[in-house]
């Protein structure tokens, strides 16, 4: 059923990998997406109306979150990693319904891991440890 265009995409997961190594899966994938940047310009004696013109393509960066896990250590040492250079490379999320079929894929050209929050920690409210990775790219390609 992975491959029905009627299954609905409802997601409980998205899997996450990076070069072909997984980073586990999250529950919760903020910033899919593309803007195309209009600049404006008026011509003289034109009143009606205003030229729009592309410019670039604007990639939000995107957050991806989920409890602490054991692949809570893939990011760290993806992160510790970078000490040597930073190294773009190619990613992809995929959006599982529980079964755990595919219901949607999106491929990203060179990523690059911007920011790691880890869990807070206090006896105070005591809550599920969550941690959010925040990744960079240059767009999206076929997966």
């Amino acid at each position: 059923m992975a491959g029905r265009p009627d299954v609905e995409a409802v997601a409980v997961s998205f899997v996450v990998t990076v070069d072909r190594n997984s980073l586990g899966a999250f529950n919760s994938c903020e910033g899919l997406g593309v803007e195309v940047v209009m600049e404006q310009r008026e011509e003289g004696g034109q009143n009606g109306w205003v030229w729009q013109l592309p410019t670039r393509i604007k990639y939000p960066n995107i957050k991806l979150t989920r409890p602490v896990t054991a692949d809570s250590r893939k990011i760290t040492d993806w992160f510790a990693g970078m000490s040597n250079g930073v190294k773009r490379m190619t990613a992809v999320i995929e959006a599982r319904n529980p079964a755990g079929e595919r219901i949607a894929s999106w491929g990203l050209h060179g990523v690059v891991p911007v920011r790691w929050t880890g869990p807070q920690l206090t006896l105070e409210s005591p809550k599920v440890a969550m941690e959010t990775l925040e990744l960079a790219h240059h767009g999206f390609v076929a997966t």
